[in-house]
This record gives structure tokens, C-alpha cells and sequence, in this order.
């Protein structure tokens, strides 16, 4: 019984880890798209309401991690120059 039971929380842990992954993925996608917004946009050309949520992501985007940022940026096939971000 114990075998089982134990087989079956593996398996629900394998489709919950699945889950995650894949809502890892999209949530990568959004964010470097967003990274790429960011890095292509010129606040100075807003309108205020627009300039202050760009400001909002682009903070955002600035405190992830180096590593997820990366991540992010490979899975939108962006190739963003040092100092770009």
C-alpha cells in the first residue's frame, strides 16, 4: 500500500513540476518581451501615464536576476547589446 501511494505523489509531483515548467515558460516570454520593450523604448517620448508604467517594468525587468534575464531574452530570440538594458 505504502509503494502505491508513494508512486502516486511522485506522479502528481511530475504533473505539478510540468505544470510549473510550462508556466515558467510563458511567464519567460512576457518578460522578454518586456525586456526588449524596454530596452527599445525612449521615455522621453511618452505620454506621462505611459512614461510612468515603462518606468514601473523597466524596474521590474532591472531587478531580476541576471541568469533569468538571460533566460528570458533566449526564449524570445532577442539579442540585446551591453548597456542596453
Amino acid at each position: 500500500m505504502s509503494d502505491k501511494l508513494n508512486t502516486q505523489e511522485v506522479a502528481m509531483l511530475r504533473e505539478e513540476l510540468e505544470i510549473l515548467m510550462n508556466e515558467r515558460t510563458g511567464l519567460l516570454k512576457v518578460v522578454g518581451a518586456a525586456a526588449v520593450l524596454v530596452a527599445n523604448t525612449d521615455g522621453r517620448n511618452l505620454p506621462p501615464e505611459a512614461a510612468e508604467a515603462a518606468a514601473m517594468l523597466s524596474k521590474c525587468v532591472n531587478d531580476l536576476s541576471e541568469e533569468t534575464l538571460k533566460d528570458a531574452l533566449e526564449t524570445v530570440h532577442a539579442e540585446v547589446g551591453p548597456g542596453d538594458l
